[in-house]
């Protein structure tokens, strides 16, 4: 919904700043969104100025553009411009530009993603997808560095497969998420660990040891997991999410430049295309 009354400010900004952090989880919860917070705070504080001031610019910038107050204070509109503030902070030398950069970058993305939920219908919903394109054109501007080293550890990797999802690569803040997690959704939190630990797993069995320990197999099949457990559908559906994503990562790997959460984007994509198939052919009457 698009509205031009401009004078229509959220009931409660910091809740929905807050949500819109939790969001990046696909999940709506100010508790989930404050353990998110804080994960970036306590292990990554570089990052957390960039964090708020892209969540803030989104937020504005929907404010601004008259966007439907309810979709703004579900923190809709913000969680593309978090981590595009994190990916900009992360990648990009500090400078005077680097906030107006930010600032810009976070209301692009909430311009993109009303968009996209404006024509991208019920098979292309926007995910992170504003965000995958803004990073594309960040990490071109960006030199490459190369993944630091890190032990061999299970539980720490199952928790860098939820914390990388911010891109935090320290246990802790993926434990923080998780706890987040557990507060907003128990269910989609049980499932976004086994989302982490499959993709570790089959990271394993592929003979990429160092990117299962970094748990840079897990994020994009812990977000494919919590897309399709949030509503408690049934076991096959987040596994298939899982398995789709999985498959399509190493494609992404063809990329000059990372894939981010493109992978979990277009796994969603094809899965909501197959259970749309799967309904439509149900109501189908059959020819006896």
């Amino acid at each position: 919904m698009y509205t031009k009354n401009f004078v229509n400010p959220c009931p409660d900004w910091a809740t929905a700043l807050l949500n819109g952090f939790s969001q990046v989880l696909l999940l709506r919860n100010p508790l989930c969104g404050l353990c998110c917070l804080l994960a970036i705070l306590l292990t990554a504080p570089n990052l957390v100025g960039g964090a708020l001031l892209g969540a803030l610019a989104g937020l504005l910038t929907a404010q601004r553009r008259g966007y439907d107050r309810a979709d703004r204070q579900a923190g809709l509109y913000c969680y593309n411009g978090v981590l595009i503030g994190i990916l900009i902070s992360a990648v990009l030398p500090w400078s005077a530009i680097l906030p107006p950069l930010i600032i810009a970058a976070g209301g692009l993305s909430s311009m993109l993603t009303h968009q996209w939920r404006k024509r991208g219908g019920k098979l292309l919903v926007a995910y992170t997808a504003p965000f995958v394109l803004l990073g594309w054109a960040t990490l071109l501007l960006a030199e490459p560095s190369a993944n630091s080293y890190v032990e061999a550890d299970p539980v720490y990797a199952l928790l860098r497969g939820v914390g990388q999802i911010f891109l935090l690569d320290k246990p802790m803040a993926g434990l923080l998420i998780v706890i987040g997690m557990y507060f907003a959704n128990p269910y989609a939190a049980t499932w976004a660990l086994i989302g982490s630990a499959i993709g570790g797993g089959v990271a394993l069995l592929a003979g990429e040891a160092q990117g299962a320990w970094l748990g840079l197999y897990g994020f994009n099949a812990t977000l494919a997991a919590l897309a399709f457990s949030r509503q408690g559908e049934k076991p096959w559906v987040p596994l298939l999410a899982i398995a789709l994503a999985l498959l399509l990562q190493p494609l992404f790997k063809l990329l000059p430049i990372a894939g981010l959460t493109a992978p979990f984007v277009i796994a969603c994509w094809l899965l909501n295309l197959i259970m749309t198939l799967i309904k439509t052919s149900k109501r189908i009457p059959q020819i006896t």
